[in-house]
This record gives C-alpha cells, sequence and structure tokens, in this order.
C-alpha cells in the first residue's frame, strides 16, 4: 500500500520559499557571476575532502550493518578519487557554455513590432535520489549553472555524505554572488513526500533510482516529471560483427560499473555468428564474475542456466546477463521493442547496411554502433555532468545536462501595437526574419 502524501510543514514551506527567491535572484546574475559561484564551491569542496569521504565512510559502515544491496553500495561509495573526479565536474561545468538568454527566435513581425524567444531557467527543481552522494555536487553544479534552485533529497543510506557536501558547497557560496539559500537538502521521508505537493514553488522534479521509486512519484505529484524508471539496454551483436571487437564492447557494457543504469541487461547474438562468437563470451563472462542466463539456443552452447520471461523484463544492476539468439536483425529489433526501456541500444557490425537499419529504428535514447552503452553520461557526452537520464519522447532526452535545465520565453517590443488594427486590415504582418 503506497503512503499518503503529506502536506508539507510551515518549515518546510519557508525553506521552500527561500530557495524560490534565492533562484529568482540568481537567474539574474550575470554568466561570470555564475561560473565564479562554481569554482568557488569547487574550491569548498577541496577543502572539505576529508570530511566528506569520512562522512562517506560511515555512511558505509552504517550500509553494511543494514545488509544494503551490492548494486547500492556501488553507487553510495565515495572515496578521494571519486570525489576529486566529482569536483572536476564541477569545474567542467563552470566552464560550459552559458545556456541563458540564448536568443533562439528573433522575427519582425511589423515595423516597429519586434518578438524574440530567448533561454530562461527553469526556476526550482527538486530531485530525489538513491545513495549517489555524487548527485548532490552533480545538479548542484548544473542547476547554479542554468540559473535554477535545487531542493535535494538523497536516501537514507548516503545522509551524512549528502550533508557533509552540502555543507561545503553553501560553504561555498557564502564566497560568491549566488546566496547559498539557493540549495536546500530534505533529510527525512516526510519532507520528501511532501516536496510532490509543493507546485508552485518547485517547477520540475527529477527522480533518480530504482524503477518503484520513479513510477511512485509520477503517480503522485502535478509537478512534471522527468526521468526513467528502467535502464534495460542491449547489445545485438550482428552476423556481420567483427567477434573479437563485439566481445570486447560486450565486456565494458555489462561489467564497466554493473550498477548503472546504462549497464548492458541482454545480449542478443545472431545465430550465424553464435558458434564463433559465444563459445568465447560465455568463457570471458565467466572468467568476469557474470552469471550467464541463456535461452534453449543459447544454452547449447554451454550457458546452464535458462532464462525466464521475467530475465528479458529485468534491471539486474549486478554481474548478471541475460542471452538470446536471433535468426535476423528484424527479429532483434523486434525484441527491444518488447523488452526495451527505450534508454540505451547497441549493435556491433561491420555491414552498413545492417548499422543503419539499427540507428534508424530503434527509439531509444541513445542508439550505438560498435561501442559500449556505458558511453551514455552526461560527462562522457561533455555535458559536465547531469542530473539524470530520460527515456520519455519530448524533450530533453538522454542524459539531461544544462540544455535540460532551461525553457524559453516569448519577448514582444512594440511602440503601440494593437491586434485590433491587424483585425481590421489596417495593418498587415510582415513576419521578416531577423538575425539571431
Amino acid at each position: 500500500m503506497s503512503p499518503s502524501i503529506p502536506d508539507p510543514s510551515p518549515e518546510l514551506l519557508r525553506r521552500a520559499a527561500a530557495v524560490r527567491r534565492a533562484a529568482t535572484a540568481l537567474s539574474q546574475l550575470n554568466d561570470d557571476a555564475r561560473r565564479q559561484a562554481l569554482h568557488a564551491m569547487a574550491d569548498a569542496l577541496e577543502a572539505e575532502a576529508d570530511r566528506i569521504v569520512a562522512a562517506n565512510q560511515e555512511d558505509l559502515e552504517a550500509a553494511a550493518t543494514d545488509g544494503l544491496a551490492p548494486a547500492l553500495v556501488a553507487r553510495l561509495k565515495l572515496d578521494a578519487a571519486k570525489l576529486a573526479g566529482a569536483i572536476a565536474g564541477v569545474r567542467q561545468v563552470a566552464d560550459l557554455s552559458d545556456p541563458i538568454g540564448r536568443r533562439q527566435l528573433h522575427t519582425e513581425l511589423d515595423q516597429g513590432l519586434v518578438l524574440e524567444r530567448v533561454s530562461v531557467p527553469l526556476g526550482v527543481v527538486g530531485v530525489i535520489f538513491e545513495a549517489r552522494p555524487d548527485a548532490v555536487m552533480q545538479i548542484a553544479a548544473l542547476a547554479i549553472r542554468s540559473g535554477n534552485g535545487a531542493i535535494l533529497k538523497g536516501g537514507r543510506e548516503a545522509s551524512r555524505s549528502c550533508q557533509a557536501i552540502l555543507n561545503a558547497l553553501q560553504q561555498g557560496l557564502v564566497n560568491s554572488a549566488v546566496s547559498p539559500d539557493v540549495l536546500d537538502l530534505l533529510t527525512t521521508r516526510q519532507e520528501s513526500l511532501a516536496l510532490l505537493k509543493l507546485d508552485g514553488l518547485v517547477d520540475l522534479i527529477i527522480p533518480r533510482g530504482s524503477n518503484a521509486l520513479v513510477r511512485f512519484i509520477q503517480d503522485n505529484t502535478r509537478i512534471p516529471v522527468l526521468g526513467h524508471a528502467d535502464g534495460i539496454c542491449h547489445l545485438y551483436v550482428d552476423a556481420a560483427a567483427d567477434p573479437a571487437q563485439a566481445l570486447r564492447v560486450a565486456l565494458d557494457s555489462k561489467t564497466q560499473y554493473p550498477a548503472a543504469c546504462n549497464a548492458m541487461e541482454t545480449l542478443l547474438v545472431h545465430e550465424a555468428i553464435a558458434p564463433t562468437f559465444l563459445p568465447q563470451a560465455i568463457d570471458t563472462f565467466a572468467a568476469a564474475g557474470v552469471e550467464l542466463r541463456g535461452d534453449p539456443a543459447a544454452c547449447r552452447f554451454g550457458i546452464t542456466l535458462e532464462a525466464t520471461e521475467d530475465d528479458w523484463r529485468t534491471e539486474y544492476s549486478d554481474l548478471v546477463l541475460s542471452v538470446k539468439l536471433v535468426p535476423d536483425l528484424e527479429a532483434a529489433l523486434e525484441h527491444i521493442r518488447q523488452y526495451g526501456s527505450r534508454h540505451t541500444d547497441a549493435i556491433c557490425t561491420t555491414d552498413p547496411v545492417a548499422a543503419d537499419r539499427f540507428l534508424a529504428a530503434v527509439d531509444s535514447a541513445g542508439v550505438y554502433l560498435n561501442c559500449s552503452t556505458r558511453f551514455a553520461d552526461g560527462f562522457r557526452y561533455g555535458f559536465g555532468a547531469e542530473v539524470g537520464i530520460s527515456t520519455q519522447t519530448l524533450p530533453p532526452r538522454g542524459p539531461v545536462g544544462l540544455e535540460g535545465l532551461v525553457t524559453y520565453r516569448y519577448r514582444l517590443r512594440g511602440d503601440g501595437h494593437i491586434a485590433s488594427d491587424y483585425s481590421s486590415g489596417m495593418r498587415h504582418f510582415l513576419h521578416h526574419p531577423l538575425p539571431l
């Protein structure tokens, strides 16, 4: 039974309103001020690195006692190297082009009546995530760089890490033109539930976590939700694939970070290449500690566990992989259409016709040729970081960086123009395009 959604407390309403006011002020700052704020945040994170890592170690010790799932433990861990990488990501976001104030449309409707469409911040984003304390840094950097406030809620298992990181970020903002109030961290389940009722103060909710978390949020708020419920990613090894290359791509897609949503969960193999590819793949995956579950045709090559119907629909987030043989490319496409989550799917082939067919026919946020599904990531795309990955068809789609945190506003400048003059025929529209 789903929990009831409580009304926001007066204290939560006060804090959310403070974030809103700070975000409004932030949206008026120039590009340099927002850049400098991110560098101040990065400096503060570096100064507090030992404290942050120590807080994370406390979270990891508590997780071991609580029996947290291995996939969540992997996401929870924030050692010195991972923290340094996240801080570098904050600096990279600071150096990205300003997403605010870009003129997307410029039209002279009539003499002295000029229309433009300009990119502006969304306002305030609420982000709910499980484990992943590094998400606090990513989201804060992207939000402030794009002129937005952020209300964050991490999982209970990451509470110490998230608080230590937020403290550092806010301390950094004290030394900038941005108010520390622009960031807020929720610490209780009641607050995270009440966040769903903050329509009017929060403009977008981004859930980063399990299928159950995302669907619960989607079902219980009037605030727009951006995210993905599943990460069931496929790799199809075509008849014309280079077996050695395909095996390397497959191994990376599954094992480079199996807890990630862009890790491969199902390997589809053309039956013509199976005798060459599959025996070696079975040995290689076994050596990497991957449990294989195959359909009857795949099991004839040495896979000992038979896959069930549920396996094709499962995001393992672990060293488990389902394997299926298909007679042709069209069968692979049909399997992805039936079981895929529209996240990221890849093909290995040297046949340009098969490659083009796959890239055009698979309706996923990311569709790849001869490369690992693990490239579906905002940092790897050059976004500096990401607030999440969206599998919806409306934009933003895929890894969501700065461009996904802005909307646009129409601005019309006139000189006493009135609509009646045009409806009466006294004046006529020019609709003359102007330079952007």
